[in-house]
């Protein structure tokens, strides 16, 4: 038995996600509380991710909290997680993945193929721009930010004919009724990480890695290893309309990634492997080895790739 907190964001969604680490922690005898915190991205509204430093915005004052030893963990929403942690840090933990597609959301239409053409649909994720340009070039893609409910209300108030949000955060707070359709992943291909959840912590606490390796779920941790290589190895960030998305039968695991143009200028390329993967390493290597090939098709069509970046998508 320990004593633990745990650092969060203050949404309800986020906090959502802590409570159920809190529960699952506390049926193994140990003693929980939260830490809710407002962090730089919660605050900046009025501007995408990719201009004002990207999704580690939501994780920087979680991670403060740890290195001052307010908190002992931070739950994060795996797509929010930079490809490259601060020194001394940690994922510990990756849980079992909830629906990791997209949703489509809409008071008036029920698929995105209803949509009037030169509708406006909202998202300020690059990927999800890229991704809906190649289904539906005629749409108009307008920001849309803020937190789940914020961006409900702005669909509600009539600003958009639809939006385009994350499945597994719908469902995670019982409002899977507004879902009219999930996107298939051929359709549209999640983000690294998407649906997961990510436990942090600091790397010379072996206490709290032991008391939370029991809610480690190994076949989610193999496949998103493999997707945050890709991005990685891409250099993904908020600035790159990046996607991938791994799944495992037995001990192959393939791995499909894709990158497009958010302004719809260029063509969508996308690569698919697949391998053997008993371990991260493996799983890690076989998403490296995809971000190569993905990176030379990129080039080669004339896109422009990073060298370096935090994460992958804005949710």
């Amino acid at each position: 038995m320990s004593s633990l907190t745990i650092a969060t964001r203050e949404s309800r969604l986020a906090m959502w996600q802590a409570e159920h680490v809190m529960a699952l922690l506390a049926q193994r005898g140990h003693s929980v509380n939260l830490l809710g915190m407002t962090t730089k991205g919660d605050q900046i509204l009025d501007r995408s991710l990719s201009k004002v430093g990207g999704k580690g915005l939501f994780v920087k004052e979680l991670e403060v909290a740890i290195e001052e030893g307010r908190a002992d963990l931070a739950v994060h929403s795996l797509k929010d997680v930079p490809m490259e942690l601060p020194d001394g840090f940690v994922l510990a933990c990756v849980m079992e993945r909830e629906d990791p597609r997209d949703a489509f959301v809409s008071n008036k239409y029920a698929s995105l193929a209803s949509l009037p053409q030169g509708a406006v649909v909202g998202t300020s994720s690059l990927r999800r721009m890229a991704l809906l340009h190649a289904l539906r070039p005629d749409l108009v893609i307008e920001p849309l930010r803020g937190n789940l409910d914020t961006r409900l209300r702005k669909l509600d108030e009539g600003l958009y004919e639809g939006i385009v949000l994350a499945a597994a955060g719908l469902k995670r707070l019982g409002l899977s009724e507004r879902i009219r359709v999930c996107f298939e992943p051929h359709e549209m291909l999640p983000a690294a990480g998407q649906g997961a959840l990510g436990i942090e912590v600091r790397a010379n606490r072996q206490d709290v890695v032991d008391a939370l390796a029991p809610l480690a779920h190994q076949t989610t941790w193999l496949a998103v290893s493999a997707e945050r290589a890709v991005s990685r190895a891409m250099g993904g960030s908020c600035s790159m309309p990046l996607a991938a998305y791994a799944t495992l039968s037995g001990d192959v695991l393939t791995i499909d990634a894709a990158w497009g143009d958010s302004e719809g200028k260029l063509p969508l390329e996308s690569v698919r492997l697949s391998g053997t993967v008993t371990d991260l390493a493996s799983a890690t290597a076989l998403g490296a080895t995809a971000a190569v090939e993905l990176r030379a098709r990129v080039v080669a069509k004339g896109g422009v790739v990073p060298k370096s970046g935090e994460s992958l998508d804005a949710s």
